[in-house]
């Protein structure tokens, strides 16, 4: 897979522009959501995620990493002083960089696990993701200088259980969606970690970049947000924003089925699709005022128009 010079050469617009925005680095202590379950919060800065640790009698679980291996480092930190000398395991969410490229950190310290789908989309388009993030600006750059990508010890598909003692975690899969590897988190059938399914107050990620990643998969998106609301956790945690509640993967559904609606009313009326585009991208930033991240509102419409 190869990536374009910059991003908005592959989708006719660009996603949003960090290039003043701080490093993307991991930054404070866990906050404690749930009994046992903790998140590093991501500030609201670019190309950060909320990172998970999930401590039980026996061992802890890491959910994502930062991007590059300094913030690997500090999570792993993080992750041994909650833990003490319990086992670590690590598992991500997606390949994408700011979630997964700080796991050469902890070869060795834990035992990494991801779907086997997830592993081979790292494969197959690790590399290509490196460089055009690299192109996001120095500070993103320089996190990435030095990445290397590691193999899981372990891969599964479908669902993984893994026993922390006193405190289960379920890994499961769900793409394609977001991206065909999507995985979530659900511990004690009560706190979620969605990963880039769902972000809070945020448009949410759509990467539809003909011809260099169409893998994203909007209808499918919906589907997998309609059986996550059905399980009904008390604790949502966002692959970015804030940790909210059940109402926001309510929100990101009614947003992902507003936009199919119209993209298929239009595409019907014979509308073209940077027409729709506009069309969509006004009436988004209106319905959706306090939204961040507007720039992504044309690839999710692209994505759907091309799907229809």
């Amino acid at each position: 897979m190869s990536v374009p010079d910059s991003p908005s050469a592959a989708a006719g617009q660009a996603p949003p522009d960090i290039s003043s925005a701080p490093a993307p680095i991991v930054r404070g202590e866990p906050v404690q959501v749930a009994d046992g379950v903790f998140v590093i919060p991501d500030g609201r800065v670019p190309i950060v995620p909320n990172v998970g640790i999930v401590v039980g009698e026996r061992a802890a679980l890491v959910i994502d990493t930062g991007v590059g291996p300094r913030n690997g480092a500090y999570v792993l930190d993080q992750a041994r002083r909650l833990a003490g000398d319990r086992r670590l395991y690590l598992t991500v969410t997606h390949f994408h960089p700011e979630h997964g490229f700080g796991a050469q950190a902890f070869q060795g310290a834990a035992t990494i696990i991801y779907n086997r789908v997830q592993h081979e989309e790292l494969r197959r388009k690790g590399a290509a993701y490196l460089d055009m993030f690299k192109g996001l600006g120095e500070r993103v750059a320089a996190e990435l200088a030095d990445v290397e990508f590691v193999d899981p010890d372990v891969t599964y598909e479908g669902e993984a259980r893994i026993d922390l003692g006193g405190r289960t975690a379920v890994l499961r899969e769900w793409g394609p969606a977001h991206t065909v590897g999507d995985q979530t988190v659900l511990v004690d059938d009560a706190v979620l970690f969605g990963g880039d399914l769902i972000e809070t107050r945020m448009f949410p990620i759509a990467p539809y970049m003909p011809p260099y990643d169409v893998d994203v998969d909007c209808g499918r998106w919906i589907e997998v947000l309609d059986t996550l609301a059905a399980i009904g956790p008390r604790t949502v945690v966002p692959g970015h924003g804030e940790v909210t509640d059940l109402g926001l993967i309510h929100d990101v559904r009614d947003y992902l089925a507003h936009v199919r609606e119209r993209v298929a009313e239009l595409r019907s009326a014979g509308v073209p699709v940077e027409e729709t585009v506009a069309r969509l991208d006004r009436e988004a930033r209106a319905r959706w005022s306090t939204w961040a991240n507007p720039e992504w509102i044309g690839f999710t419409v692209r994505a759907f128009f091309a799907a229809a």
